[in-house]
């Protein structure tokens, strides 16, 4: 019990920075006193903490202090090399020999049997380089100005405050505080057509959960495709989304919203897919194909 306590004190001095005695003994549930001999235990295991007295004293850790690699099991010293190694799109991840540093401490091979490129075909370097100037911006909280294509085929400019990258059903987005809309909003980063990172600043913010956002609404759809149309089921909708009929016909129910997007998406099947639910849809996306074949026809 007492070792356990022991690492949660130093993993709190860690993340806190430093922390009174008082603190920690409510924190921990023991009395001041246990605490403190706390401290003395990991002082005389090597742990550099020690105790400043004074209005603004408190237990603190020496600067640039890491926990020792044997606190790692090797299990989760594997983990770690395997977060990074997975993470390898991003340009400041492979320049800046982070992975060789940790494979060194941890004494072991960070050989590259991995490898997460989230970037479209034949695009690496924009894509990425978008990622990192928006994973820039979120750190440091600075306002973006983003040139943005929405489902609706209406391009703006808009000030956004990057606040989370999110990656979600094949593609990354952004989550923002938009101020043109004075409302947050989710963009899709493929959707980013051109960005500038600005000199302001704003202060950090929740995203809010999807169902707290407004404009929004999803209703069940549920779709059917011939067998040879797997591949692309599969590819796009989660098993448990996924029904087989005996003549190997695939039912698709899921939740999706019924907006501009969602003809489009239905569009792309051609006619490889039935409409079921809503009947109404079928009709709306009829119409819509049929406005595509008079475009065209002779």
């Amino acid at each position: 019990m007492q070792e356990s306590r022991l690492f949660k004190i130093v993993y709190h001095l860690l993340d806190k920075g430093q922390a009174t005695a008082p603190e920690l003994a409510q924190k921990f549930e023991v009395s001041v006193r246990t605490i403190y001999r706390d401290i003395d235990a990991l002082s005389g295991a090597g742990i550099p903490v020690y105790a400043e007295a004074g209005r603004n004293g408190g237990i603190h850790l020496m600067n640039n202090f890491v926990l020792d690699k044997a606190v790692l099991s090797e299990e989760e010293k594997q983990e770690i090399l395997t977060a990074l190694q997975s993470i390898n799109f991003v340009q400041n991840i492979g320049s800046s020999q982070t992975l060789q540093k940790l494979s060194a401490i941890f004494n072991l091979s960070s050989e590259n049997w991995l490898e997460v490129d989230f970037s479209r075909w034949g695009n690496k370097g924009t894509d990425n380089e978008k990622f990192e100037l928006l994973k820039s911006a979120v750190m440091h909280q600075k306002c973006v100005k983003i040139t943005y294509a929405n489902s609706y085929g209406t391009i703006s400019e808009r000030i956004v405050q990057p606040l989370k990258m999110s990656y979600k059903s094949m593609a990354w987005y952004l989550k923002a505080y938009c101020t043109k809309k004075e409302d947050y909003r989710i963009f899709k980063l493929d959707r980013i057509i051109d960005l500038q990172v600005l000199a302001d600043s704003f202060c950090r913010r929740s995203f809010p959960e999807l169902d707290e956002l407004s404009g929004q609404t999803y209703h069940t759809i549920v779709l059917c495709f011939p067998q040879n149309m797997s591949y692309r089921v599969y590819d796009e909708f989660d098993k448990t989304q996924v029904s087989r009929k005996e003549n190997g016909d695939l039912i698709v129910s899921a939740e999706m919203p019924e907006d501009e997007w969602v003809i489009g998406y239905l569009l792309s099947f051609g006619a490889q897919v039935d409409i079921i639910e809503p009947a109404y849809l079928g009709n709306i996306v009829a119409e819509q194909a049929k406005k595509i074949y008079e475009k065209y026809i002779c």
